[in-house]
């Protein structure tokens, strides 16, 4: 197939982005599975209980999106190093263990009972398993840090034999952090505070620290190819939004801590650093808004201008301002666990992760398979795809932030009602997030289909 790629290598990305969003699906429809549960608790069981959907609908998200960044990774790195990627032949038998060793995870989840897939996987030599994030079996998560170790050692071989730009060696530094915090994900002491503690340095620290940083990398290089801005412009303001990530993310890990036993110094700590989280976000969306204002082509890829400008919206939205909702330890103490966290934690994952693989895929695809960008009309479908799932996860999160608030006065400050009475209250928010959800997944169906749409204005020169 002819393609318009500069180096030949970078193909490689081509089965990543498909595995991520075949995953994405995957968890997308185990997600309305558990938001059917909320309303019908009898679907599907006993053949796939709440817990087991939850385990399915969280995994997967964590396992297509990095196969999202690995393929994100092995398609700019190439371009920004100016040479051909170290190990090709590498990339590709990596991406069958790692995709290997996902579907069996999930197949484990689901047919297998949870403690005899531990004792099958040898946890009693090494007990990894069991916590919320980080169920995978132990020799998994040994498969996911070999993966990664190798993934590394391609990316890195590139960029030290090729160019250094500000964009490489942000992705690379994201991209290192991921793979040793993922390291925490082995060290399980018995006390639960200990426990706790490092268990947010991965889960925390992934999401509200080096994960910013392959985003901040990842959108620096599409806005580079789409609006012919001078890189050194778009450099300064990486080096700023990187910064005041790293600092907000990993002091604000404090605001974990509030009631899990830690010493009380970290509540101030939290609370000052968490406030300071949603700056790096907003930064972006003024970020990538500026360089769009400024653009010096007029790149015929709309539909992933589009993406990338919503990254900075609805990142800034949901990691920003629904994060700072909860984050003070007066608010937290009321809403910790309830459905303002699964508000949160929706937004935040669509807006900055989710929508910046999308935004990568939708650039790269079209070049991978021969055209600058996609037809007039491929490009409407995929808008409309933006629109479909954008839309609908604000009113997700809407909704569970309706269902979190009424929760926080019936069960902890008002009403005291127990639990599962309260959730009976709680219904038509849960119905509403129902629909809502299904019409984000027909949103990723018209997103799937867009790369299908013919047109006769395809653009094939670069």
């Amino acid at each position: 197939m002819t393609t318009l790629v500069k180096y030949q290598s970078q193909l490689v990305a081509k089965p990543y982005f498909i595995a991520a969003i075949g995953l994405f699906i995957g968890q997308i429809l185990f997600g309305l599975i558990m938001g059917l549960q909320y309303v019908w608790g009898d679907f599907l069981f006993p053949e796939i209980p709440f817990n087991v959907a939850r385990m399915v609908h969280t995994n997967l998200l964590i396992v297509w999106l990095l196969f999202g960044f690995f393929g994100a990774a092995y398609y700019l790195v190439p371009e920004e190093a100016e040479r051909e990627l170290h190990s090709p032949k590498l990339a590709l038998a990596l991406f069958w263990i790692f995709l290997v060793a996902g579907v069996l995870t999930i197949l484990g989840y689901l047919f297998v009972p949870y403690a005899t897939l531990a004792e099958m996987t040898g946890n009693d030599l090494l007990p990894t398993m069991g916590r919320e994030f980080l169920e995978q079996p132990t020799i998994i998560k040994i498969g996911i840090a070999a993966v990664a170790l190798g993934f590394l050692y391609n990316i890195g071989m590139t960029i030290l034999g090729g160019r250094k730009t500000v964009v490489n060696i942000i992705l690379l530094t994201g991209l290192i952090g991921l793979a040793v915090l993922w390291l925490f994900s082995f060290y399980n002491p018995e006390n639960l505070v200990l426990d706790k503690m490092f268990w947010w340095w991965v889960v925390h620290l992934w999401v509200e620290g080096v994960w910013e940083l392959i985003l901040a990398a990842i959108m620096a290089f599409v806005l580079i190819k789409t609006t012919g801005i001078d890189r050194e412009v778009i450099d300064k303001w990486l080096y700023v939004i990187v910064a005041a990530a790293l600092i907000s993310g990993i002091l604000g890990t404090g605001h974990h801590y509030y009631f899990i036993g830690t010493p009380e110094y970290w509540q101030p700590i939290g609370g000052i650093f968490s406030a300071m989280e949603p700056i790096p976000f907003f930064m972006m969306t003024l970020f990538a808004f500026n360089m769009v204002n400024r653009r010096r082509r007029d790149h015929p890829n709309k539909a992933t201008v589009l993406w990338a400008m919503g990254t900075g919206v609805l990142a800034f939205l949901g990691a920003g301002v629904w994060g700072f909702m909860h984050t003070l330890a007066p608010v937290n103490y009321y809403t910790h666990g309830t459905q303002i966290t699964a508000a949160h934690g929706h937004m935040a994952f669509y807006g900055a992760y989710v929508m910046i693989v999308l935004t990568i895929i939708s650039y790269a695809m079209p070049i991978m398979r021969g055209r600058e960008a996609n037809s007039k009309k491929a490009q409407a479908v995929e808008m409309w795809s933006f629109w479909l799932m954008s839309v609908s996860m604000v009113f997700i999160t809407l909704f569970l932030t309706g269902a979190g608030i009424l929760q926080v006065w019936l069960q902890r400050m008002g009403e005291g009602l127990p639990f599962m009475q309260v959730q009976d209250q709680l219904q038509i928010f849960y119905w509403l997030r129902t629909i809502s959800g299904t019409i984000f997944m027909i949103g990723l169906i018209v997103y799937v289909w867009s790369f299908f749409v013919k047109g006769d204005d395809v653009v094939a020169t670069d």
